[in-house]
């Protein structure tokens, strides 16, 4: 799977980067248009710098998700935002008798998803997560979501369906944002990418895409609460990180924020030197390049229904 250059992107315009220039408070048929260029120009980009990225154990944020599946034949497991389909991969190449299936509302990363696969080995729907009208009552054991949830607005409706959807004693896993102090430098990256991007448009984090209570450990426990009273909702967090040449750490870190695609070429060139710079490793005698190092805090919910 290949990833774009960032340098290479086109300036991302929409409805709702134009609400927020226009200082008014963008909708969810706006937002679903947003995510649904970003995606349509740049398919398969959310998963490089989640793959890359690894933690003291050596997985991957899609490997310690995927660890929630039985590794038991017959198991029905549904991805929901698949993207491009690499948790199912992985699930797939653990266990080939498990029943997936994967819903995207971008055709783009479906037809990667449906490349990287064998032929008939998941059932692929062009779904919005609001509405899984292709996916029975109580017809999945394990639902997962792979740092999808934080883009998703209205949320509600969401979780409503992963509840109709799931088996009684199913599991709802999803990958979020951890606490932003919890991985060294983390909130300096994040800072210094927003602080680019709210030059061009200040309502920009204070407005963010989806819905923030997914962000925040606390609240995000209460919203799950809300739509499974009676479930127990677990919260673990980890960190995950990547090194390598400084200029490509940058490119992918950067990559991985939906704000970064905002930034015309020029500018965003600037903001990649800024964040080598940040993210540079001190030159030991011998290193043929500057290396970097970037740190992601990660959360793991898990709902037993």
């Amino acid at each position: 799977m290949t990833n774009k250059n960032i340098n290479n992107q086109e300036v991302l315009k929409s409805t709702w980067t134009e609400s927020l220039a226009n200082n008014q408070q963008p909708d969810g048929k706006a937002l679903l248009a947003h995510l649904r260029t970003v995606h349509k120009n740049n398919a398969g980009f959310t998963e490089k710098c989640p793959s890359t990225c690894r933690d003291k154990a050596g997985r991957n944020s899609y490997e310690w998700l995927a660890e929630i599946v039985p590794n038991t034949d017959g198991v029905r497991v549904l991805d929901l935002a698949c993207g491009s389909g690499p948790l199912l991969k992985i699930l797939y190449d653990r266990n080939k008798n498990l029943r997936l299936k994967g819903v995207d509302m971008c055709p783009e990363e479906l037809a990667l998803a449906k490349a990287r696969l064998p032929d008939g080995v998941v059932d692929l729907f062009e779904l919005k997560a609001q509405n899984l009208i292709a996916i029975d009552d109580n017809s999945i054991d394990v639902v997962l979501c792979h740092w999808a949830l934080t883009l998703m607005n209205p949320i509600t409706p969401v979780l409503n369906e992963v509840s109709r959807v799931l088996s009684s004693g199913g599991r709802f896993a999803a990958l979020v944002d951890g606490p932003i102090n919890a991985a060294p430098k983390y909130s300096d990256v994040h800072n210094l990418i927003y602080k680019f991007v709210q030059a061009k448009l200040p309502k920009y984090g204070e407005i963010d895409l989806g819905d923030s209570r997914i962000r925040s450990t606390d609240r995000s426990k209460n919203l799950l609460k809300e739509v499974f009273p009676d479930a127990k909702v677990n919260i673990e967090t980890s960190v995950v990180f990547m090194e390598g040449p400084v200029t490509e750490v940058a490119e992918t870190a950067a990559g991985f924020f939906y704000a970064s695609f905002i930034l015309p070429q020029e500018t965003r060139s600037i903001m990649l030197s800024e964040l080598s710079n940040l993210l540079a490793i001190p030159k030991q005698s011998g290193d043929p390049e500057r290396q970097g190092r970037f740190s992601m805090p990660i959360n793991r919910i898990v709902i037993r229904k």
